[in-house]
């Protein structure tokens, strides 16, 4: 626990570091700039064909009409293009992740290396493709777990718990495994993300909840909509920054657990090793003590022959 929470703090101050804030702009920029294409061409069609949806859906119209019994149908227009936010955010969020993790990841383990553990050896036990991959497979896990909890979301706490759950397991498997990658060897890699699973799993879920921070500016209603070219790219940041801080945390964290590892790791080999050659020196043999003739060459008494 003691680890964990140094760790915290020494993310938090990385964060001010000039080289993060000035790398954290560049997943902001294609964020914005495809976010920005995607809506120019697709926003007119994807709200059309969400409030089409909306009104064949009864249990929905039942929902419209009592807004309009309660003097809240001016919510009516804006339900369409509020869900199609909704429905993006999640698209929003794992792109997030993803370019932090190409794109910062490696210079921000690479800043942690250097100002920490300038002395850590670095085995590259995981190569970048080893990485897209492990980072792949983990996305393509955890979108089909979205996918599926989708209907959970009507319960009403289960939007506040299942979505968090899933971006904190995938933020743990994408940056526990590329804060290793340079580092660690394999076997060490597997050695520290079995011991420090749990660590791991709750640093990822708090990164997970921080990164659902920013979905709460959709529920200002109306208001999104008329400020959604100001909110959107504010919200692109904030993902950004907190995905940016929950990686330097998985490094500072990381690296000590590896760090600790080696410390200890030489110690026991050594004594395994001394132990070994102990066992392979030859012990003498317990031979019966020489007596006085033997000691001066002689036969025993008895023995000589005739003169």
């Amino acid at each position: 626990m003691k680890l964990l929470f140094d760790s915290f703090w020494r993310a938090v101050a990385y964060c001010m570091h000039p080289r993060v804030i000035a790398l954290s702009f560049l997943p902001l920029i294609l964020m914005v700039l495809v976010s920005f294409g995607l809506g120019y061409f697709f926003w007119e069609g994807a709200v059309a064909s969400v409030a089409a949806w909306l009104e064949a859906y009864e249990l929905m119209q039942a929902l419209l009409s009592w807004l309009d019994r309660v003097g809240m149908g001016s919510l009516r227009t804006v339900f369409a293009p509020l869900l199609v936010l909704v429905l993006a955010t999640p698209v929003i969020v794992l792109s997030c992740l993803l370019l932090v993790a190409v794109l910062m990841t490696p210079a921000m383990v690479s800043l942690v290396g250097q100002r920490r553990f300038a002395t850590l050896e670095r085995k590259h036990g995981g190569s970048l493709l080893a990485s897209v991959l492990w980072s792949l497979g983990s996305t393509v896990l955890a979108v089909l777990v979205l996918v599926m909890s989708i209907p959970l979301w009507l319960v009403p706490p289960m939007v506040l718990i299942l979505p968090p759950l899933i971006w904190g397991w995938l933020t743990y498997r994408v940056f526990a495994f590329d804060a290793l990658a340079e580092h660690a060897s394999a076997d060490e890699r597997k050695r520290i993300l079995r011991e420090h699973r749990g660590s791991f799993l709750l640093m990822g879920v708090l990164s997970g909840y921080l990164g659902a921070a920013p979905s709460l500016l959709w529920a200002s209603g109306a208001m999104v909509i008329a400020l959604a070219p100001l909110l959107v790219p504010v919200a692109i940041w904030i993902y950004t920054l907190v995905f940016a801080f929950a990686s330097l945390w998985f490094a500072h964290f990381a690296l000590a657990a590896l760090q600790h590892l080696r410390a200890t790791s030489p110690r026991d080999a050594s004594e395994a090793q001394m132990s070994s050659a102990d066992a392979a020196v030859p012990r003498p043999l317990n031979l019966p003590a020489a007596g006085p003739a033997e000691d001066q060459g002689l036969p025993p008494p008895g023995t000589m022959g005739p003169l």
